[in-house]
C-alpha cells in the first residue's frame, strides 16, 4: 500500500501523518509526506523538519534518499487539492491520509478546501483526520 500524506504545518496534518505512519507500518506500506506551497521558504523547511520528527517518533525510516519507506518533500502548487490529485495520478498512490481543520464557509469559498477537493474527486480512498 502506497500512502500519501499532505502536511501543511497544522496540528491536524501532523496527526494525520502519525495515523498514516501507523497504517503504513501495520500494512507494510510505503509512506510519502509532501508539503505543497507556492515557493520553498524557511516555513516550508520547518514543516518538513516537523514531519520528519513525527515520523522519527513513530519509528518510521525517514531517509529520503533511500525512497523505499518514506519520502518527505516540498512540491510547488497554486491549488493544494489539485496538486494532491496530480501527485496521486503521477505516482499511483493507493490511499491519501490528510488532516482537515474545518475551515469556515467564507474561508472555504475563498480558498477552497484541499480535503474536500480530494474527497469529491473520488479517485483514491481518503482518510480525513480532524
Amino acid at each position: 500500500m502506497d500512502i500519501l500524506v499532505p502536511v501543511d504545518g497544522s496540528d491536524c496534518s501532523f496527526r494525520a501523518l502519525g495515523f498514516a505512519a501507523e497504517m503504513a507500518r501495520r500494512y507494510e506500506g510505503r509512506l510519502d509526506a509532501v508539503h505543497f506551497a507556492e515557493a520553498e521558504s524557511e516555513s516550508t523547511d520547518a514543516v518538513l523538519d516537523r514531519a520528519e520528527r513525527v515520523l522519527d517518533a513513530q519509528d518510521v525510516d525517514t531517509e529520503p534518499e533511500v525512497n523505499t519507506d518514506v519520502d518527505v518533500e516540498f512540491r510547488p502548487s497554486d491549488s493544494v487539492g489539485d496538486g494532491i490529485l496530480a501527485l496521486v495520478e503521477e505516482r499511483g498512490y493507493d490511499h491519501v491520509v490528510m488532516g482537515h481543520h474545518g475551515a469556515g464557509t467564507l474561508e472555504r469559498a475563498l480558498l477552497g478546501s484541499a480535503a474536500e477537493t480530494v474527497l469529491h474527486a473520488d479517485r483514491v480512498p481518503v482518510t480525513v483526520i480532524p
